[in-house]
């Protein structure tokens, strides 16, 4: 594209005495160049500028580079006063012929390569995401319990989600390929999730043994208030009461010294009749003592269970331990390759 009047015409020819003829014409040329981002911000980037007539063959006109590539790269720098965002790195020149429509022209062509600057990509954006890949893997030391990890880490997966619509703006859409930056947010996206993940499981598995726990607790206590009860109210006052029974038949079957014999039978009965009435209160007492006793060692043994951590909750320390170094290894792992990818110069 050529935009007018973006340059004063030069009205001069030049007639040197050997018959070269010279004639100067600044233009200002907009020139548009597919990009290729697949490694941004570390990109380098080549751009075309060809140039050959429209109507006249090879025969008639033919395009001459003035200079080599080198004087040419120089000559570009004196000439640029600015870089911004783009850091020129050396312009090269070609020379060849083209075939079209059956004629051959001639045509010359520039190829201008330069590299983006990425300090400021990489502080602002790169940075930021491996801190937050490394808060996530401190986040392991928080204790699963309550819930300040997964508050903590749900924060941390939002954080990284604002950083990747930062990445849509200011990603350029101009290629086919996924670039490395955004897989780069996709893997540490995809890594933090699966720590959320994670934490979540644990959670589940550690509030599941602490309700068995519960419930255990609770069935102990209940018996043990139930049998204490029982012992309390109930038998005290059957054993009062068949006392008193008793010693209501000593009163009844009581007889002076004078009394015949067959009376006197009645009385040994009586005696054998309220020793075994002792008996079976004796049964009664060593029973309600045998039922305390057992009471008493399932409390004991609840309350040395609650010291020790349930099946689910060593279950859940192996699980930590090994996505703890699944964690570290993948991570590891991913963040060399993409920075090796980054960094080779030749990878096209």
């Amino acid at each position: 594209m050529t935009e007018k009047d973006k340059s004063p015409p030069t009205p001069f020819l030049t007639v040197k005495w050997h018959g070269l003829v010279e004639f100067r014409n600044d233009l200002v040329l907009v020139s548009s160049c597919r990009m290729q981002i697949f490694k941004f911000p570390f990109d380098i980037q080549s751009c075309n500028l060809s140039f050959k007539s429209g109507v006249y063959s090879d025969k008639e006109i033919k395009f001459v580079a003035e200079s080599s590539a080198t004087k040419n790269t120089q000559w570009a720098l004196k000439v640029m006063r600015t870089q911004y965002e783009w850091l020129f790195i050396g312009m090269t020149v070609k020379e060849k012929t083209i075939n079209n429509f059956s004629c051959n022209q001639s045509m010359i062509v520039y190829t201008i390569t330069m590299r983006r600057r990425s300090v400021l990509y990489i502080v602002n954006f790169i940075l930021p995401i491996l801190f937050f890949f490394c808060l996530d893997l401190a986040s392991f030391l928080i204790s699963d319990t309550g819930g300040e990890k997964l508050s903590f880490k749900v924060t941390v997966l939002l954080a990284v989600t604002v950083m990747q619509l930062i990445l849509n703006d200011i990603l350029p859409c101009s290629s086919d390929r996924i670039p490395l930056i955004a897989l780069y947010c996709i893997g540490m996206f995809g890594l933090m999730l699966l720590s959320l993940l994670e934490t979540i499981l644990v959670m589940y598995l550690i509030e599941k043994d602490s309700t068995s726990q519960d419930n255990k607790a609770n069935n102990v206590q209940s018996l043990s208030e139930d049998c204490v009860g029982k012992w309390s109210k109930d038998d005290i006052h059957s054993c009062d009461g068949e006392v008193k029974k008793l010693n209501h038949c000593a009163c009844v079957c009581d007889v002076p010294a004078d009394e015949p014999p067959s009376e006197l039978l009645s009385v040994a009965k009586e005696g054998s009749s309220s020793q075994l009435m002792e008996s079976i209160v004796l049964m009664k007492v060593s029973d309600e003592l045998t039922a305390v006793q057992k009471t008493l060692t399932l409390l004991l043994d609840s309350r040395k269970e609650e010291g020790k951590p349930g099946y689910w909750t060593r279950v859940t320390k192996t699980i930590n331990k090994c996505f703890f170094i699944f964690y570290i290894t993948s991570g590891s792992v991913f963040l060399v390759l993409i920075f090796s990818i980054w960094t080779n110069a030749d990878y096209k």
